[in-house]
C-alpha cells in the first residue's frame, strides 16, 4: 500500500480536478496517483464541505477515538469482573 499523501497536496489535487481544465484521470496519472483515489477525495471533499450527506473526517476521527475508548473500558470492566470473582472465591466459604 503506497504512503498516504500529504493534506496538502490532497487539497490541491481536488482543486485542481475541480476547476476541470483536464479530465480527472489525466490529473490523476500527472499527479502520480490512482483516478479512483482521486474521486474518492473529491467526495470526501464534497461531504467535509457538507454539499454531499456523509460521515465528515472530523466525525471519522471521534469515532475511531470512541471506538477505542469503548474498547479499553470493556477491558477494564472484564479483567474487574474476574479479579471480583477470584476474590470473592477467597472471601466466601465454599457452600457444601
Amino acid at each position: 500500500m503506497p504512503a498516504a499523501k500529504p493534506l496538502e497536496f490532497r487539497r490541491r489535487a481536488v482543486e485542481l480536478a475541480r476547476q476541470r481544465e483536464k479530465p480527472v484521470a489525466e490529473i490523476a496519472h500527472d499527479l502520480g496517483i490512482a483516478e479512483s483515489c482521486l474521486r474518492r477525495w473529491m467526495k470526501l471533499d464534497d461531504v467535509d464541505a457538507g454539499r454531499v450527506e456523509g460521515t465528515t473526517s472530523d466525525e471519522r476521527v471521534e469515532l475511531v477515538r470512541l471506538r477505542r475508548e469503548l474498547r479499553v473500558a470493556k477491558m477494564e470492566i472484564e479483567i474487574l469482573r474476574r479479579a471480583s470473582a477470584y476474590f470473592a472465591r477467597e472471601v466466601l466459604p465454599d457452600p457444601k
